[in-house]
């Protein structure tokens, strides 16, 4: 807490002191959800709401962000239920907290959240930010193995809805094609993460060199992306080298050694559909009791059942006001099993949106995605 206070006491007599712009945006899910434990054969509905605002001021060279949530879920049996004593106890890994406990209210449970809250310099050559904000690496568009900042859930309800890291990055530009960066970041346990990067355009394509560092976990990656020739095909690749200590089901720590990375391609027809093409592969797979008994990991997230993943996204805008996507993922194991996520959101007009979606889980009983149910949504969003 005393260093959030800081953080505070740096940063807000900017924002009190100067005129700075804000935004609101309002997103309601009502949803008909399978329990997020496998062993419950559950179906819960209920519906989750999130006001957030943005607040944005900015002084030449200087600028400072925040980011606040209220977070709302209704619905008395998904309060009552182990799958929102899960979702309690998944907090930001950062060494102050960013959400208050949940506080239950009859037939819901409401929250405060700090998402983002940072501030900094960029004058086009070089930039610094400290503070709660999201740390990116990676050409992936459907999974970023080097990512150990702030990787996306591809499975999730908002796959980019991730809490930040408390962090200072900066990065220097030598060129409009060439710049180096860092970042350190202190996790909930106090220890910190350290990380550098070097990118640069050879031709028409784009390569990076990171290295992450911790006491827990090292990583080397390298992405590659570029265009192939006037086809209009753009093709990446990405893959990470990693030695990282990790607890058995037994809570013994062991060291592992492996690889993970991704090969990707996307395309727009004419016609308006934008096709992404991606493929993953791991060294190395782990159990569900693995992957559960190492939750506060580094890389968690990297922790994959499966050695091959084949990803597809595919969007089409139907009209000016409906556009649809798909997400495709088969996971090839022992049984395969695969993930599906149709959507199809209609414009009402600047302001307003609502999606219909769907999170469809589909293989034998106990493989990768077998083990889970089915999810439907519908979705609200109102920005003012």
């Amino acid at each position: 807490m005393k260093r959030g206070q800081i953080v505070l006491c740096l940063f807000l007599p900017a924002l009190l002191c100067a005129a700075f712009e804000w935004r609101g945006e309002n997103t309601n899910f009502t949803l008909s959800q399978a329990s997020l434990i496998p062993t419950e054969d559950m179906r819960y509905a209920y519906n989750y709401n999130r006001l957030r605002f943005y607040g944005d001021w900015k002084e030449d060279a200087w600028f400072v962000t925040a980011i606040g949530d209220g977070v709302n879920y209704l619905g008395e049996s998904y309060i009552d239920s182990l799958s929102f004593e899960w979702v309690q106890g998944y907090v930001s890994d950062t060494p102050f907290r960013t959400q208050t406990r949940y506080r239950d209210y009859g037939h819901g449970a409401a929250a405060a959240r700090l998402y983002r809250l940072y501030g900094g310099y960029d004058d086009g050559e070089t930039r610094v930010v400290l503070g709660l904000q999201n740390i990116t690496m990676g050409v992936g568009h459907i999974w970023t193995p080097s990512n150990l900042f702030t990787p996306r859930n591809t499975y999730a309800l908002e796959p980019d809805e991730t809490y930040g890291v408390m962090a200072l990055y900066g990065a220097h530009y030598f060129s409009d094609q060439s710049q180096l960066y860092g970042a350190v970041s202190q996790r909930e346990d106090k220890r910190f993460k350290y990380a550098v990067g070097y990118k640069t355009t050879i031709g028409a394509v784009d390569v990076s060199l990171n290295a992450i560092t911790s006491d827990q976990t090292k990583m080397a990656s390298y992405t590659i992306e570029g265009d192939l020739g006037d086809t209009g095909i753009q093709l990446r690749s990405e893959g990470a080298w990693f030695r990282t200590d990790l607890y058995t089901v037994e809570g013994v720590m062991k060291e592992h050694a492996l690889f993970q990375g991704i090969l990707g391609a996307d395309y727009a027809f004419r016609e308006g559909v934008n096709l992404t093409i991606e493929a993953l592969y791991s060294s190395e797979t782990f159990s569900y009791a693995d992957i559960i008994a190492n939750q506060e990991a580094a890389m968690r997230g990297n922790l994959l059942m499966s050695h091959f993943y084949l990803g597809a996204t595919m969007d089409y805008d139907f009209t000016i006001y409906l556009s649809g996507s798909l997400l495709y993922i088969e996971s090839f194991n022992t049984e395969n099993s695969r993930f599906i996520s149709p959507s199809l959101t209609y414009t009402l007009n600047d302001n307003n949106t609502l999606t219909l979606g769907a999170l469809i889980q589909n293989g034998p009983s106990g493989s990768e995605f077998g083990m889970f149910g089915n999810s439907y949504y519908l979705k609200y969003t109102l920005t003012f």
